[in-house]
């Protein structure tokens, strides 16, 4: 059998079948392909990651997914290799506590709420209080990554004024003063 004859052959019976093995393996691959949510986030010189505009994503913990470094060419002048996440940033829901430190605050005893930690710098702040739901947003202090501050407003003219400091990106404490002049101490995640 000559070169050209076998190639025929192997062509001819083989290529119902090589097609249909290349049709399954796609489809196999797509919804991989698919919900693979990978993607590459910009960096600043430090290595913290940025938006397209510079500014800088997450103030105190890189998001929980890990990060894999991409180091397969070297990177001229020093610069920073990408660093690929598996997922979206996902927003940490942190609960709180508030434990009455005067007599004000007595009257009401402790407290709970949440901040959602958004890992932008921001958060929403929420709790009840004697029955009305105060929400509110907390923001890191600028140029402080772990200080912050925190306010809430309900729909009775409530409003609390909180000001914490984070030990983790997962728990810190600080304190709360109400409109009406009840203090607390706060206690964040943990």
């Amino acid at each position: 059998m000559n070169t050209r004859t076998h190639a025929q052959t192997l062509s001819g019976h083989n290529a119902p079948a090589r097609a249909g093995v290349t049709k399954i393996a796609l489809v196999l691959a797509l919804p991989a392909l698919a919900l693979s949510g990978c993607y590459v986030i910009p960096m600043d010189h430090h290595g913290n990651p940025v938006d397209y505009h510079g500014n800088r994503l997450y103030t105190a913990a890189p998001p929980a997914a890990a990060p894999t470094m991409i180091q397969t060419t070297a990177y001229p002048n020093g610069a920073t290799p990408p660093v690929v996440y598996s997922g979206a940033a996902i927003p940490a829901v942190l609960n709180v506590r508030l434990y009455p430190a005067n007599d004000a605050a007595t009257q009401t005893g402790m407290m709970t709420g949440t901040v959602t930690n958004l890992m932008s710098g921001k958060g929403r702040f929420q709790f009840d209080y004697r029955g009305e739901p105060l929400s509110g947003e907390a923001t890191r202090v600028d140029g402080d990554e772990r200080r912050g501050v925190a306010s809430a407003y309900g729909s009775r003219g409530t409003f609390v004024s909180c000001e914490y400091q984070m030990a983790s990106p997962l728990q810190g404490a600080g304190t709360c003063s109400f409109n009406n002049g009840a203090k607390y101490q706060v206690h964040i995640g943990g």
